[in-house]
């Protein structure tokens, strides 16, 4: 089979199919007439065992040494290919709790410098609203959308007893309004 044939096979590109055997890991082949190389059932399967060992990682001179001498070493190459497996996942295991905990403070940095309910309330005082006006605001959304007014307060960093007390008396509050 020519090596465009070999590396459709192989599911490779023909470029890596003749840099194998620039290297030496696929052997020279016979050509035909008109200058093709020419794959035998044993190329084909001598390319197979490559891409099986290159999906478990290996390095080519370590494919080399398990083709050329399988007797030397074939365990312990792979042996110590499972071991750096194992040791590149425990990087990237500490790489994702790093990143988590990045994520975890970054999230709770930008909630406390964003607004805390100091800053809501003096902004509310400021734009002119009493304690009575800000209670009937309070009722209101808790009317309106009870389930974002709970954000809402906890996005201030109010704890959450005293969420629980807010939205408690905003009912309450809502509820003596009407009457």
């Amino acid at each position: 089979m020519t090596v465009t044939k070999l590396a459709r096979a192989a599911g490779l590109s023909r470029s890596t199919v003749l840099y194998y055997e620039s290297i030496g890991l696929l052997r020279k082949v016979k050509r035909s007439a008109a200058n093709y190389r020419l794959y035998g059932e044993a190329d084909a399967g001598r390319l197979r065992q490559i891409c099986v060992y290159r999906a478990a990682g290996l390095t080519l001179d370590d494919i080399r040494t398990i083709l050329d001498r399988p007797a030397s070493g074939f365990a312990s190459i792979l042996e110590r290919r499972l071991a750096q497996l194992g040791e590149q996942m425990e990087r990237l295991r500490g790489q994702q709790r790093a990143i988590a905990r990045l994520l975890q403070t970054t999230s709770t940095l930008k909630r406390r410098t964003m607004l805390t309910k100091e800053k809501w309330t003096k902004v509310m005082r400021d734009s002119g609203f009493s304690d009575d006006e800000m209670h009937r605001w309070h009722a209101q959304f808790e009317k309106a959308e009870p389930e974002e007014h709970e954000q809402f307060l906890k996005f201030l960093n109010i704890p959450e007893t005293e969420v629980k007390t807010i939205r408690a008396w905003s009912r309450k509050y809502s509820l003596g309004s009407e009457t």
